[in-house]
């Protein structure tokens, strides 16, 4: 199952308390105060792995608690420190607070992000020995750990994402050239959750295809499956347009996909993009190129998922293509 979006309440561990403990020793007089510190609670970390691609694993734990720190003993033993509480996430997920302001946004694999820090563990009353007062008799109590709500949203990172009107040929394009397997059906919304595919174009080189689910007309609105995948658009470095060849009107399929991602979010229409003709394998093979698709955009694509017609030259473009933006990217 595909989530990407739970709340959860975290909560950082108590610190120990301080212990009241004397030295009494056989032939020591006046041994003294000897009692140790309590430890820190454990804090609660965010930590981005890259083997995850949902957030599954917090939709059904949504209390997150860190460990509380140990008591302190005699013979100045401070008290253990508390373990902390690692959330595991998905690369991509963003961490909002309940007011809705971002705390975070975690990319990088390995990055981490302190939510909470652990209570401080209280003085054992070693620690309030004085000239004056040599036998004190009380401790400090650890402090409490904090608790806060967490809203967890997660944006997929790819470098090519495929949008397209539902059916339009992208589970089974998906499914060809790369290991992934989505669901094929004849019907439309089949694919109900975004898909990964790791896409090999040449020897050495890969690149990451998200499979989102179709698009419809007023999908920015909520129509369809809505905004609900719609975020996951605004992640990836470049864009496949899937346009099926039967359309009576390709020119108008494109700018409807347009207008729905520009409508969601203007920005999404700076990002670098292709445009595929689908399912050629339907056409007559003398048949002549279509004007408004060939006006569509320069990197245009007729392709058959079904024969493999167009496939291996269509994924080494793409990949060239997205080399090219890595080496702008290093440079700039």
């Amino acid at each position: 199952m595909f989530v990407d979006e739970v709340t959860i309440v975290a909560r950082s561990g108590d610190g120990g308390d301080g212990c009241v403990s004397f030295r009494r020793e056989k032939y020591v007089p006046r041994g003294g105060p000897n009692g140790g510190d309590g430890g820190d609670g454990g804090n609660v970390l965010f930590r981005v792995d890259e083997n995850l691609i949902t957030l599954l694993d917090y939709r059904y734990r949504p209390l997150i608690a860190a460990v509380r720190g140990g008591h302190g003993k005699g013979k100045n033993m401070t008290g253990a420190r508390g373990a902390d509480a690692i959330i595991c996430v998905p690369p991509g997920t963003m961490v909002r607070t309940e007011g809705g302001d971002v705390l975070v946004d975690l990319l990088a694999p390995g990055q981490e992000f302190l939510f909470l820090k652990g209570g401080k563990g209280g003085r054992g009353n070693a620690q309030f020995a004085t000239p004056q007062l040599q036998a004190p008799q009380h401790a400090e109590e650890g402090r409490r750990g904090s608790e806060a709500q967490a809203f967890l949203e997660l944006k997929l990172l790819a470098d090519v994402g495929l949008v397209g009107f539902p059916n339009a040929g992208k589970s089974t394009l998906l499914s060809r050239i790369s290991a992934a397997h989505p669901r094929i059906a004849e019907y439309p919304f089949t694919t109900l959750e975004p898909q990964l595919g790791i896409v090999r174009w040449n020897e050495l080189d890969t690149f990451v295809m998200a499979d989102l689910p179709g698009l419809i007309d007023g999908a920015s609105h909520g129509k369809g499956l809505g905004t609900r995948f719609l975020r996951h658009i605004e992640r990836t470095r470049s864009l496949l347009f899937m346009i099926e060849c039967t359309s009576t009107d390709l020119k108008a399929d494109f700018q409807t996909l347009r207008t729905e991602l520009g409508e969601y979010n203007p920005e999404l229409l700076n990002k670098p993009y292709a445009v595929a003709l689908t399912k050629c394998d339907l056409l007559p093979l003398d048949a002549e190129p279509d004007e408004n698709f060939e006006a569509l955009c320069p990197a245009r694509f007729r392709i058959s998922a079904v024969s493999g017609f167009g496939l291996k030259e269509m994924v080494a473009s793409l990949g060239s293509a997205l080399d090219e933006m890595r080496h702008r990217e290093s440079t700039s």
